[in-house]
């Protein structure tokens, strides 16, 4: 059986796959790849199922050796890439030999970089997902050096295409759409238009869980001084502590919070908001 020996992870790799359903009245999110464009694409390169897992590099850094013959595709936040020393390409289907190791730089834009392997990344699955949750502490543990994470049988069908032109992800500014609510009532009118016209930066505090943005504060409607009871929240959602300052919930967010939420990041520009790095400069329009 082939399988991926873990030679070094950069800041923080995770195994990822489309995540664990169903759960939430558990108080266990979905978690799941960040940027789903990006995991996605790298699994079609391959002709993997839609589900199969892969490996989620924070800021690069991720090297690996094949261990036996493996077939593997690097998407999401463009990283330099190396096989055995010589330059390789994102988003396109990379062979390696037994032996083979692969290297990945840090990324110039974007934060997250996928490296897919055709046949997934085959470490037991938990609650039905091999996603690791950062916040919950379930899945496969965060891989160290010396890990071997195993590969899955390679799937009967074969890649349509061996290189995938896509635009580079990431960026030193994003605009994302959102719609309000379900709590734009607990805030001003001045607020809501703060919120449709200002421009926040990605902290350092951000993770997995979410984004903390700097940047112009929410005030809340002179009516509501006291605090909601605990309620469900989704990805994407825009939650405003006292202070006044959003927090962007991201793949590993916590299912419920007792904050209103003002708005919530449409799901096709979520990939958008995992790839802002810290410094990177948000929007948010209608």
């Amino acid at each position: 059986m082939s399988a991926l020996e873990i030679i070094a992870t950069g800041p923080l790799t995770t195994v990822q796959d489309t995540g664990r359903f169903g759960h939430a009245d558990l108080g266990v999110g979905r978690s799941g790849a960040a940027d789903a464009a990006s995991y996605a694409l790298a699994n079609r390169l391959l002709a993997n199922p839609e589900g199969a897992a892969a490996l989620e590099a924070t800021l690069g850094g991720l090297r690996v050796r094949a261990r036996g013959a493996v077939t593997v595709a690097v998407t999401g936040a463009e990283a330099p890439l190396s096989v055995d020393g010589r330059g390789a390409a994102a988003n396109t289907v990379l062979h390696l030999p037994d032996g083979a190791e692969l290297t990945m730089g840090m990324p110039s834009r974007g934060l997250r970089t996928y490296l897919a392997v055709r046949g997934g990344v085959d470490v037991p699955p938990v609650l039905g997902s091999r996603s690791t949750d950062v916040l919950a502490g379930l899945g496969p543990e965060a891989p160290v050096p010396g890990a071997v994470l195993p590969v899955g049988p390679a799937p009967s069908g074969f890649p349509r295409v061996d290189h995938a032109a896509v635009a580079p992800v990431g960026g030193p500014e994003a605009t994302l759409r959102v719609d309000l609510g379900p709590r734009e009532d607990w805030f001003t009118d001045d607020a809501i238009a703060t919120l449709l016209s200002g421009e926040y930066e990605v902290t350092s505090r951000s993770d997995r869980v979410g984004a903390r943005l700097s940047g112009p504060v929410l005030e809340r409607a002179p009516s509501r001084s006291g605090e909601l009871p605990s309620e469900g929240m989704v990805v994407g959602s825009l939650q405003v502590p006292p202070g006044g300052e959003p927090v962007l919930f991201l793949a590993d967010h916590p299912v419920t919070g007792g904050y209103p939420v003002v708005a919530v990041v449409r799901t096709a520009d979520l990939p958008k908001a995992a790839q802002a790095r810290p410094g990177s400069r948000i929007r948010f329009a209608m």
